[in-house]
Protein backbone atom coordinates (compact mmCIF):
# COMPACT_ATOMS: atom_id res chain seq x y z
CA UNK A 1 0.00 0.00 0.00
CA UNK A 2 1.24 3.73 -0.63
CA UNK A 3 0.92 6.41 1.70
CA UNK A 4 -2.66 8.07 0.04
CA UNK A 5 -3.80 4.64 0.37
CA UNK A 6 -3.35 4.30 4.28
CA UNK A 7 -4.57 7.61 4.45
CA UNK A 8 -7.34 7.15 2.70
CA UNK A 9 -8.01 3.60 5.28
CA UNK A 10 -7.25 5.60 8.45
CA UNK A 11 -9.64 8.68 7.52
CA UNK A 12 -12.74 6.36 7.12
CA UNK A 13 -11.83 3.56 9.79
CA UNK A 14 -9.70 4.84 12.55
CA UNK A 15 -10.78 7.00 15.21
CA UNK A 16 -10.05 11.02 14.67
CA UNK A 17 -7.11 11.44 17.39
CA UNK A 18 -3.83 12.56 15.75
CA UNK A 19 -2.99 14.59 13.22
CA UNK A 20 -0.23 12.51 11.32
CA UNK A 21 2.14 13.81 9.33
CA UNK A 22 2.14 12.40 5.45
CA UNK A 23 5.21 10.19 6.00
CA UNK A 24 4.91 6.50 5.14
CA UNK A 25 8.29 4.87 7.19
CA UNK A 26 8.55 1.01 6.72
CA UNK A 27 12.17 0.07 8.28
CA UNK A 28 14.71 1.42 10.70
CA UNK A 29 18.26 1.38 11.54
CA UNK A 30 20.65 3.25 14.30
CA UNK A 31 19.19 6.33 14.64
CA UNK A 32 17.74 6.69 11.45
CA UNK A 33 13.85 5.75 9.65
CA UNK A 34 13.51 4.73 6.04
CA UNK A 35 10.16 5.65 4.30
CA UNK A 36 9.05 3.76 1.43
CA UNK A 37 10.50 6.00 -0.80
CA UNK A 38 13.79 4.88 0.46
CA UNK A 39 14.82 8.05 1.89
CA UNK A 40 16.28 7.68 5.39
CA UNK A 41 15.74 10.44 8.34
CA UNK A 42 18.00 11.52 11.26
CA UNK A 43 14.93 10.89 14.21
CA UNK A 44 15.55 12.95 16.79
CA UNK A 45 12.63 12.30 18.23
CA UNK A 46 12.73 8.03 19.13
CA UNK A 47 9.35 7.28 18.48
CA UNK A 48 8.00 10.46 21.00
CA UNK A 49 11.45 8.95 23.47
CA UNK A 50 10.32 5.08 22.99
CA UNK A 51 13.19 3.72 20.90
CA UNK A 52 16.07 3.97 23.48
CA UNK A 53 18.34 1.91 21.46
CA UNK A 54 17.12 3.43 17.78
CA UNK A 55 16.30 1.03 15.13
CA UNK A 56 16.95 -2.71 14.53
CA UNK A 57 19.62 -2.84 17.37
CA UNK A 58 21.06 -6.54 17.92
CA UNK A 59 19.94 -7.15 21.44
CA UNK A 60 16.24 -5.88 20.89
CA UNK A 61 15.91 -8.06 18.16
CA UNK A 62 17.70 -11.05 19.61
CA UNK A 63 15.47 -10.55 22.86
CA UNK A 64 12.31 -10.83 20.66
CA UNK A 65 13.30 -13.38 18.22
CA UNK A 66 14.54 -15.76 21.77
CA UNK A 67 11.46 -15.15 23.77
CA UNK A 68 8.75 -15.46 21.11
CA UNK A 69 9.95 -19.05 20.20
CA UNK A 70 9.49 -19.90 23.87
CA UNK A 71 6.01 -18.02 25.15
CA UNK A 72 4.58 -14.38 24.82
CA UNK A 73 1.85 -14.37 27.35
CA UNK A 74 0.60 -16.11 30.44
CA UNK A 75 -1.26 -14.20 32.25
CA UNK A 76 -0.61 -12.85 35.73
CA UNK A 77 -2.43 -15.90 37.69
CA UNK A 78 0.97 -17.65 36.61
CA UNK A 79 4.85 -17.63 37.17
CA UNK A 80 7.20 -16.70 33.93
CA UNK A 81 11.07 -16.40 34.62
CA UNK A 82 11.48 -12.78 33.58
CA UNK A 83 9.53 -10.48 36.22
CA UNK A 84 11.47 -11.10 38.86
CA UNK A 85 14.44 -10.54 36.99
CA UNK A 86 13.19 -7.65 35.24
CA UNK A 87 11.94 -6.06 39.12
CA UNK A 88 15.56 -7.09 40.13
CA UNK A 89 16.96 -4.55 38.04
CA UNK A 90 14.04 -1.66 38.17
CA UNK A 91 14.69 -1.76 41.48
CA UNK A 92 18.53 -1.80 42.22
CA UNK A 93 18.90 1.06 39.69
CA UNK A 94 15.74 3.23 41.03
CA UNK A 95 16.90 2.66 45.07
CA UNK A 96 13.00 1.85 45.33
CA UNK A 97 12.10 -2.01 46.57
CA UNK A 98 8.87 -3.21 44.49
CA UNK A 99 7.20 -3.12 40.99
CA UNK A 100 4.23 -3.80 39.36
CA UNK A 101 4.39 -3.78 35.84
CA UNK A 102 1.54 -2.21 33.10
CA UNK A 103 1.18 -1.54 29.60
CA UNK A 104 1.67 2.09 28.70
CA UNK A 105 2.70 5.42 31.18
CA UNK A 106 -0.82 6.42 31.64
CA UNK A 107 -1.84 2.80 33.32
CA UNK A 108 1.01 3.50 35.44
CA UNK A 109 0.38 6.48 36.18
CA UNK A 110 -3.26 5.23 37.61
CA UNK A 111 -1.92 2.84 39.81
CA UNK A 112 0.49 5.51 41.30
CA UNK A 113 -2.82 7.74 42.37
CA UNK A 114 -4.74 4.50 43.64
CA UNK A 115 -1.75 3.38 45.53
CA UNK A 116 -1.41 7.01 46.87
CA UNK A 117 -5.00 6.82 48.17
CA UNK A 118 -4.42 2.99 49.22
CA UNK A 119 -1.81 4.07 51.89
CA UNK A 120 -3.87 7.13 53.00
CA UNK A 121 -6.09 4.71 53.51
CA UNK A 122 -3.81 2.66 55.28
CA UNK A 123 -2.82 5.41 57.26
CA UNK A 124 -6.38 6.81 58.02
CA UNK A 125 -7.04 3.21 59.28
CA UNK A 126 -4.28 3.14 61.97
CA UNK A 127 -5.49 6.59 63.31
CA UNK A 128 -3.60 8.96 61.47
CA UNK A 129 -5.09 11.96 59.76
CA UNK A 130 -4.47 12.33 56.20
CA UNK A 131 -6.58 13.23 52.95
CA UNK A 132 -7.68 11.79 49.35
CA UNK A 133 -6.32 14.99 46.99
CA UNK A 134 -3.60 14.96 44.63
CA UNK A 135 -1.48 17.90 44.32
CA UNK A 136 -0.61 18.24 40.68
CA UNK A 137 1.98 20.88 39.17
CA UNK A 138 0.57 23.54 36.38
CA UNK A 139 2.31 22.45 32.96
CA UNK A 140 2.33 18.93 33.93
CA UNK A 141 1.01 15.83 31.87
CA UNK A 142 0.56 12.44 32.98
CA UNK A 143 -1.66 10.66 30.58
CA UNK A 144 -5.02 10.14 29.05
CA UNK A 145 -7.22 8.07 31.17
CA UNK A 146 -9.21 9.79 33.42
CA UNK A 147 -7.22 9.40 36.62
CA UNK A 148 -3.90 10.84 34.90
CA UNK A 149 -6.04 13.33 32.86
CA UNK A 150 -7.00 15.16 36.25
CA UNK A 151 -3.60 15.46 36.95
CA UNK A 152 -2.93 16.99 34.01
CA UNK A 153 -2.86 21.03 34.17
CA UNK A 154 -3.73 21.71 30.81
CA UNK A 155 -7.41 22.70 29.57
CA UNK A 156 -7.16 21.07 26.39
CA UNK A 157 -6.83 17.71 27.79
CA UNK A 158 -9.28 17.87 30.67
CA UNK A 159 -12.23 20.36 28.96
CA UNK A 160 -13.85 17.88 26.73
CA UNK A 161 -14.17 15.05 29.49
CA UNK A 162 -15.55 17.05 32.82
CA UNK A 163 -15.53 16.30 35.42
CA UNK A 164 -13.02 14.41 36.08
CA UNK A 165 -11.58 12.84 38.98
CA UNK A 166 -12.00 15.46 41.59
CA UNK A 167 -9.77 16.31 44.21
CA UNK A 168 -6.72 17.89 42.31
CA UNK A 169 -5.80 20.92 42.90
CA UNK A 170 -2.71 22.74 41.12
CA UNK A 171 0.75 24.28 41.94
CA UNK A 172 2.61 26.98 39.88
CA UNK A 173 5.84 25.14 38.79
CA UNK A 174 8.67 25.66 40.51
CA UNK A 175 6.77 28.36 43.05
CA UNK A 176 7.72 26.87 46.66
CA UNK A 177 5.61 29.59 48.82
CA UNK A 178 2.55 28.18 46.20
CA UNK A 179 3.55 25.05 46.67
CA UNK A 180 3.33 25.19 50.27
CA UNK A 181 0.48 27.51 50.42
CA UNK A 182 -1.99 25.04 48.92
CA UNK A 183 -0.40 21.76 50.65
CA UNK A 184 -0.77 23.84 54.03
CA UNK A 185 -4.49 25.34 53.12
CA UNK A 186 -7.54 23.55 55.26
CA UNK A 187 -6.34 21.25 57.90
CA UNK A 188 -3.08 20.75 56.33
CA UNK A 189 -3.47 17.12 55.56
CA UNK A 190 -5.97 17.67 52.61
CA UNK A 191 -3.62 15.75 50.68
CA UNK A 192 -2.44 12.17 50.25
CA UNK A 193 0.24 12.71 47.23
CA UNK A 194 2.55 15.57 45.06
CA UNK A 195 2.45 14.51 41.56
CA UNK A 196 5.80 16.16 39.72
CA UNK A 197 7.44 15.03 36.98
CA UNK A 198 11.17 16.24 37.42
CA UNK A 199 11.23 16.69 33.93
CA UNK A 200 8.07 18.19 32.72
CA UNK A 201 8.23 17.31 29.09
CA UNK A 202 4.90 17.58 27.26
CA UNK A 203 4.96 20.87 29.44
CA UNK A 204 7.56 22.14 27.21
CA UNK A 205 11.36 20.32 28.74
CA UNK A 206 11.60 22.05 32.13
CA UNK A 207 13.44 20.93 35.08
CA UNK A 208 12.12 21.28 38.16
CA UNK A 209 14.23 23.04 40.50
CA UNK A 210 16.25 21.37 43.61
CA UNK A 211 14.69 24.02 45.78
CA UNK A 212 11.18 23.16 44.62
CA UNK A 213 11.66 19.44 44.62
CA UNK A 214 13.32 19.81 47.79
CA UNK A 215 10.45 21.05 49.48
CA UNK A 216 7.66 18.38 48.02
CA UNK A 217 10.01 15.80 49.66
CA UNK A 218 9.65 17.83 53.25
CA UNK A 219 5.50 18.70 52.84
CA UNK A 220 5.34 14.86 51.86
CA UNK A 221 7.38 13.54 55.13
CA UNK A 222 5.53 16.13 57.45
CA UNK A 223 2.08 14.38 57.04
CA UNK A 224 2.66 10.67 55.46
CA UNK A 225 1.76 11.60 51.61
CA UNK A 226 3.57 10.15 49.09
CA UNK A 227 5.69 11.75 46.54
CA UNK A 228 5.30 10.51 42.73
CA UNK A 229 7.76 11.19 40.35
CA UNK A 230 6.24 10.65 37.03
CA UNK A 231 9.80 9.41 35.27
CA UNK A 232 7.40 8.52 32.20
CA UNK A 233 10.01 10.42 29.89
CA UNK A 234 13.01 11.43 31.56
CA UNK A 235 13.28 7.75 33.16
CA UNK A 236 16.14 5.02 32.18
CA UNK A 237 18.87 6.83 31.42
CA UNK A 238 17.75 9.44 29.24
CA UNK A 239 18.95 12.76 31.35
CA UNK A 240 22.32 10.99 31.57
CA UNK A 241 21.32 9.15 35.26
CA UNK A 242 18.74 5.98 35.47
CA UNK A 243 16.48 8.34 37.16
CA UNK A 244 15.67 12.22 36.52
CA UNK A 245 15.35 12.47 40.49
CA UNK A 246 18.66 10.69 41.11
CA UNK A 247 20.13 14.39 39.44
CA UNK A 248 18.36 16.34 42.81
CA UNK A 249 19.85 13.32 45.20
CA UNK A 250 15.93 13.51 46.45
CA UNK A 251 14.00 10.07 46.58
CA UNK A 252 10.40 9.57 45.66
CA UNK A 253 8.03 6.89 47.18
CA UNK A 254 6.86 5.82 44.10
CA UNK A 255 7.82 6.58 40.59
CA UNK A 256 6.82 5.61 36.89
CA UNK A 257 8.44 4.17 33.77
CA UNK A 258 7.36 3.43 30.64
CA UNK A 259 8.53 4.95 27.34
CA UNK A 260 11.60 3.58 26.54
CA UNK A 261 11.94 0.22 28.87
CA UNK A 262 11.29 -1.92 26.10
CA UNK A 263 12.39 0.20 23.34
CA UNK A 264 9.01 0.62 21.80
CA UNK A 265 6.96 -3.00 22.91
CA UNK A 266 4.26 -1.61 25.05
CA UNK A 267 5.70 -1.57 28.35
CA UNK A 268 4.85 0.39 31.46
CA UNK A 269 6.26 0.23 35.55
CA UNK A 270 5.10 1.83 38.73
CA UNK A 271 7.93 1.38 41.11
CA UNK A 272 7.57 1.97 44.94
CA UNK A 273 8.95 1.38 48.41
CA UNK A 274 7.69 -0.98 50.60
CA UNK A 275 5.91 0.96 52.86
CA UNK A 276 3.60 2.81 49.97
CA UNK A 277 3.41 -1.42 48.89
CA UNK A 278 2.09 -2.55 52.10
CA UNK A 279 -1.20 -0.85 51.54
CA UNK A 280 -1.85 -3.14 48.13
CA UNK A 281 -3.17 -6.78 49.08
CA UNK A 282 -4.07 -9.18 46.43
CA UNK A 283 -7.40 -8.31 44.07
CA UNK A 284 -7.33 -5.01 44.90
CA UNK A 285 -5.07 -3.64 41.40
CA UNK A 286 -4.36 -5.36 38.98
CA UNK A 287 -3.33 -5.92 34.39
CA UNK A 288 -3.88 -8.64 31.84
CA UNK A 289 -1.28 -7.85 29.67
CA UNK A 290 1.22 -6.16 31.78
CA UNK A 291 4.69 -7.79 32.73
CA UNK A 292 3.80 -10.08 29.71
CA UNK A 293 6.86 -12.53 28.93
CA UNK A 294 7.87 -10.83 25.72
CA UNK A 295 7.81 -6.95 27.59
CA UNK A 296 10.34 -7.81 30.47
CA UNK A 297 12.75 -10.02 28.27
CA UNK A 298 13.11 -6.71 26.20
CA UNK A 299 13.46 -4.69 28.78
CA UNK A 300 15.49 -6.71 30.45
CA UNK A 301 18.39 -6.36 27.10
CA UNK A 302 17.19 -2.57 27.02
CA UNK A 303 19.10 -2.44 30.71
CA UNK A 304 21.62 -4.42 30.57
CA UNK A 305 22.55 -3.06 27.04
CA UNK A 306 22.77 0.79 28.30
CA UNK A 307 24.79 -0.95 31.19
CA UNK A 308 27.34 -2.49 28.90
CA UNK A 309 27.69 0.15 26.39
CA UNK A 310 27.71 2.87 29.19
CA UNK A 311 24.84 4.51 27.63
CA UNK A 312 24.60 6.75 30.99
CA UNK A 313 27.76 8.51 30.63
CA UNK A 314 27.38 9.00 26.62
CA UNK A 315 23.88 10.55 26.93
CA UNK A 316 25.63 12.59 29.47
CA UNK A 317 28.41 14.26 27.14
CA UNK A 318 26.37 13.97 24.14
CA UNK A 319 23.50 15.83 25.58
CA UNK A 320 26.18 18.61 27.27
CA UNK A 321 27.00 18.64 23.54
CA UNK A 322 24.03 19.33 21.95
CA UNK A 323 22.42 21.54 24.41
CA UNK A 324 25.76 23.69 24.08
CA UNK A 325 25.45 23.71 20.32
CA UNK A 326 22.04 25.07 21.09
CA UNK A 327 22.73 27.28 23.02
CA UNK A 328 25.45 29.04 20.32
CA UNK A 329 22.44 28.98 17.87
CA UNK A 330 20.64 31.01 20.43
CA UNK A 331 23.42 33.42 20.67
CA UNK A 332 23.06 33.81 16.37
CA UNK A 333 18.78 33.75 16.55
CA UNK A 334 16.86 36.36 18.64
CA UNK A 335 13.99 33.98 17.64
CA UNK A 336 15.25 31.43 20.25
CA UNK A 337 14.09 32.58 23.81
CA UNK A 338 15.49 29.27 25.82
CA UNK A 339 17.31 26.00 25.81
CA UNK A 340 16.52 23.97 28.47
CA UNK A 341 17.09 20.10 29.37
CA UNK A 342 18.73 17.46 30.89
CA UNK A 343 21.12 14.96 28.69
CA UNK A 344 18.98 13.77 25.75
CA UNK A 345 15.89 15.36 26.36
CA UNK A 346 16.44 19.16 25.49
CA UNK A 347 13.31 21.53 24.34
CA UNK A 348 14.10 24.84 22.27
CA UNK A 349 11.99 27.84 23.50
CA UNK A 350 10.77 30.01 20.47
CA UNK A 351 9.10 33.51 20.63
CA UNK A 352 6.23 32.22 17.94
CA UNK A 353 4.12 29.12 17.77
CA UNK A 354 3.83 29.94 14.17
CA UNK A 355 7.46 29.73 14.01
CA UNK A 356 7.79 26.59 15.82
CA UNK A 357 5.25 24.79 13.88
CA UNK A 358 7.46 25.75 10.33
CA UNK A 359 10.83 24.97 11.94
CA UNK A 360 9.52 21.59 12.68
CA UNK A 361 7.68 20.63 9.30
CA UNK A 362 11.20 22.16 7.46
CA UNK A 363 13.32 19.92 9.24
CA UNK A 364 11.30 16.87 8.28
CA UNK A 365 11.44 18.27 4.65
CA UNK A 366 15.34 18.14 5.53
CA UNK A 367 14.91 14.41 6.69
CA UNK A 368 15.37 15.29 10.35
CA UNK A 369 12.77 14.26 12.94
CA UNK A 370 11.74 16.55 15.93
CA UNK A 371 8.66 17.51 17.12
CA UNK A 372 7.05 20.63 18.77
CA UNK A 373 5.33 20.85 22.03
CA UNK A 374 3.76 23.45 24.29
CA UNK A 375 3.17 25.43 21.26
CA UNK A 376 6.73 26.98 21.08
CA UNK A 377 8.63 24.33 22.46
CA UNK A 378 11.07 22.17 19.75
CA UNK A 379 11.74 18.78 21.50
CA UNK A 380 15.04 16.93 21.13
CA UNK A 381 14.25 13.43 22.48
CA UNK A 382 16.93 11.55 20.10
CA UNK A 383 17.91 7.65 20.72
CA UNK A 384 21.19 6.68 23.22
CA UNK A 385 23.01 5.90 19.81
CA UNK A 386 23.19 9.38 18.63
CA UNK A 387 26.98 10.72 18.07
CA UNK A 388 28.43 14.20 17.88
CA UNK A 389 28.07 13.93 13.89
CA UNK A 390 24.55 13.82 13.98
CA UNK A 391 23.87 17.02 16.49
CA UNK A 392 26.21 18.30 13.82
CA UNK A 393 23.78 18.09 10.74
CA UNK A 394 21.02 19.44 13.10
CA UNK A 395 22.64 22.28 14.01
CA UNK A 396 23.56 23.33 10.37
CA UNK A 397 19.70 22.65 9.33
CA UNK A 398 18.72 24.61 12.55
CA UNK A 399 20.97 27.50 11.69
CA UNK A 400 19.81 27.58 7.90
CA UNK A 401 16.17 27.08 8.73
CA UNK A 402 16.20 29.90 10.85
CA UNK A 403 18.72 32.45 9.11
CA UNK A 404 16.11 31.71 6.50
CA UNK A 405 13.77 32.96 8.36
CA UNK A 406 15.21 36.03 9.81
CA UNK A 407 15.75 36.91 5.66
CA UNK A 408 12.40 36.35 5.15
CA UNK A 409 12.89 33.25 2.67
CA UNK A 410 11.90 30.01 2.96
CA UNK A 411 15.22 27.88 2.76
CA UNK A 412 15.76 25.05 0.21
CA UNK A 413 15.54 21.58 1.74
CA UNK A 414 18.11 20.01 1.53
CA UNK A 415 17.95 16.32 0.78
CA UNK A 416 21.45 14.62 1.21
CA UNK A 417 21.07 13.88 4.68
CA UNK A 418 20.41 9.85 5.32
Amino acid sequence: MNLETIQAAENKLLLNTYQRNPYLFVSGQGVHLRDANGHDFLDLLSGIGVCALGYGHPAVERAIVEQSKKIIHTSNLFFHEHTAELALRLTEISGLDRVFFTNSGTEAWEAALKLARAHAGKLRAEGRTIGTKFLALEHGFHGRTMGSVATTAKEKYREPFQPVMPGVEFVAFNDVADLRAKFSSGSGTDFCAICIEPVQGEGGIHPVSQEFFAAARALCDSTGALLLADEIQSGLGRTGKWFAYQHYNIQPDVTTLAKPVANGIPMGAMLCTNAAAEAITPGMHGTTFGGNPLACAVAIAVIDTIKREDLLTHNREVGDFFQAELKKLAARHDCIVEVRGLGLMLGVELNSADLAQRVSAQMMERRIIINRTSETVLRFLPPFLLERQHVDTAISALDDIFSAALAGAAPAGDQTHG
